[in-house]
């Protein structure tokens, strides 16, 4: 069969099965089109889910006659000139409007602010009738009827109105947290009225906008810097989370994108913080030099490529830690409304506000292996510290004699956690603060604080090793054997010792105490794709890390042992001096904080 040219139509409809999947899709479009027109009102109407009607007003620069004959044609754009080295707006393929012309019926109506007079164009199925004079206010209508009609089979594929409705709603509220500085309001005869005022340059204002006023009370503010690249934004405490990943929101120099790189740095900057089945609630902004990310991956534009990807993992990564080790120890207010819920006729105990409930440990069913002799080893030295909160009541006077003298019943208001006055079920911990009151639960407090302690072994020293009787040999790819090497040193120090064994093998000579019997093929080959993909060995500290929390669980005071209040008040001095406090390891909260306005109102006091 010869190999001939295809229509220009056809051409426009398999460019649009990518470009515009859905009428989401043709939202984020005209939207980003608008945007980049300089809007600073845009407004978005809807019908049918979009499949019957969309409409996007806006009142940016607007065009002329001109503009709109060659914006209705592929690859026409103004924001490109001849290369993809420095793109600074949201569009630049040229696609988008093409590409709905040619499987629904659009219709642009556009005036410049200088002209006394509108343009307006058609495209219909891919057939465009010629620019015409029309009536318009400054800036831009386009106009979206019976989307996919051309294309019945995509018509086909489309979800029922709501969710494509919803879907329509989520991409305005990421393109509101963009630009705080740009009025969007959506309505339409398939939803209520959803507006977003701009708010300047208060960006935290935007999101509790889209997010909720819970979000400004529970975020912490993230600002860092790594080589030539930006981080800023806002992340919930840990213990605000969410049960998807929808109220995660990550954007590359003003773009919303769903980056796997951002969302799997995010997982790892809150592992032990949050709950198995959680999301925490964030929205990151990344800024660089438009050459060191590539954004046209794909059409659709909402993955991109960074030139060095460990390098962002890693600001992502230390960058949130560090605000979670500053302020993330703080209870989230929503534990506390969630308290009051309890209190209320109606109340019930599957409210998504409600921690995954607690069973007792059992050899038999724990998902964590019998710990090896060595790990035992390791716990015994870390757990030295806090010898005092575990040993018998009988030897604990003479080692919190320092504790007691800084924390005396009277001394409530000094200290953030407050003054223990009792214990209650053997098990929580009632102290006075100096404007309400807390309730720790001391076996979850002390395993966070026993974990942090073996972190903090991990970053002060060479881990201990077990020497292999035999070095085991590993064959790979030469160019895996090359990353593995890269990283010697840094395994190493967390207690894997290798050296190269030919051109495409490795010889494993020691492997981390910790970890005890351990598959070390299947170690190594791990690292080795981990550090493909994202250019560092962060799984082997992860792994040893998951099994401190193991040993933490088992080694810190447990439930049902009853505590003197110089204990109590021991524990409480120790949680306001260790990061991360306010989770266990496994992402519950260690304390909820009650303030004397809640606490009034449960009585009717105000």
């Amino acid at each position: 069969m010869p190999v001939k040219q295809l229509p220009e139509t056809l051409i426009n409809q398999i460019a649009a099965g990518e470009v515009i999947e859905r009428p989401a899709s043709a939202v984020k479009e005209l939207v980003e089109n608008a945007i980049d027109a300089g809007a600073t009102r845009i407004e978005i109407a809807t019908a049918g889910g979009g499949k019957s009607l969309i409409r996007i007003t806006d009142n940016g620069w607007g065009m002329d006659a001109g503009d709109l004959d060659l914006a209705v044609r592929r690859h026409c754009t103004s924001k490109i000139s001849a290369s993809l080295d420095d793109i600074r707006t949201l569009g630049f393929r040229g696609e988008a409007l093409p590409s709905i012309g040619s499987v629904a019926k659009l219709t642009i109506t556009s005036r410049r602010s200088g002209d006394t007079q509108g343009s307006q164009v058609a495209v219909i199925g891919g057939k465009t009738a010629g620019v015409r004079p029309a009536p318009a206010n400054s800036g831009t209508v386009v106009e979206v009827r019976d989307i996919f009609f051309a294309t019945p089979a995509r018509l086909k594929f489309l979800k029922t109105e709501k969710a494509e409705a919803g879907a329509i709603t989520e991409i305005v509220k990421r393109m509101a947290i963009a630009f705080p500085k740009i009025r969007f309001v959506l309505s339409g005869s398939d939803r209520s009225t959803l507006e977003f005022p701009a708010t300047g340059e208060d960006h935290l204002a935007r999101m509790a906008q889209v997010l909720g006023v819970d979000f400004r009370d529970n975020a912490i503010e993230i600002d860092a810097m790594r080589e030539d690249v930006g981080l800023s934004g806002f992340v919930g405490v840990p213990t605000f989370h969410r049960g998807n990943s929808a109220h995660q929101y990550a954007f590359v120099n003003g773009r919303p994108v769903q980056d796997k790189l951002i969302l799997s740095a995010l997982r790892g900057a809150y592992a032990e913080s949050i709950p198995s089945g959680r999301y925490p609630v964030a929205v990151l902004s990344i800024t660089l030099d438009p050459a060191l990310v590539d954004v046209n991956v794909h059409p659709a534009k909402a993955d991109v490529r960074f030139r060095d990807p460990g390098l962002v993992r890693g600001l992502i990564v230390g960058a949130i830690r560090e605000a979670l080790q500053r302020e993330g120890d703080r209870a989230a207010t929503t534990g506390a409304s969630g308290m009051m819920r309890a209190f209320r006729p109606g109340f019930s105990p599957d409210s998504p506000f409600q921690p995954a409930p607690r069973t007792p440990w059992a050899a038999a069913s724990s998902p964590f292996r019998p710990l090896s002799q060595p790990a035992h080893d390791f716990a015994e030295q870390v757990q030295s510290r806090f010898d005092a909160l575990a040993m018998p009541t009988a030897r604990a006077d003479t080692a919190i004699a320092e504790p007691i003298a800084r924390s005396a019943a009277d001394d409530a208001p000094r200290y953030r956690l407050g003054a223990a006055r009792a214990q209650l079920h053997e098990n929580y911990i009632v102290a006075q603060t100096e404007d309400g009151l807390v309730i720790v639960d001391q076996h979850a407090a002390h395993e966070r604080l026993v974990f942090e302690a073996m972190r903090k072994a991990l970053d002060n020293k060479r881990l201990a090793s077990q020497v292999l009787l035999i070095p085991e040999i590993i064959d790979l790819a030469e160019e895996d054997c090359d990353r593995l090497m890269a990283n010697a040193a840094e395994l190493d120090r967390l207690g894997l010792a290798i050296e190269r064994f030919g051109p495409g093998a490795v010889a494993v000579r020691e492997t981390p105490a910790m970890l005890g019997e351990v598959d070390a093929a299947s170690l190594v080959r791990d690292l080795a794709d981990e550090i493909a993909e994202w250019n560092t060995a962060s799984g082997l500290r992860g792994k040893l890390e998951y099994v401190a929390a193991t040993m933490a669980c088992h080694g810190s005071v447990r439930s049902g042992r009853r505590l003197r209040p110089e204990e109590m008040n021991a524990l409480l001095r120790e949680m306001e001096a260790t990061p991360g406090s306010g989770t266990c390891n496994h992402g519950r909260p260690t304390y909820i904080e009650l303030k004397l306005s809640d606490i009034e109102r449960l009585f009717g006091r105000s």
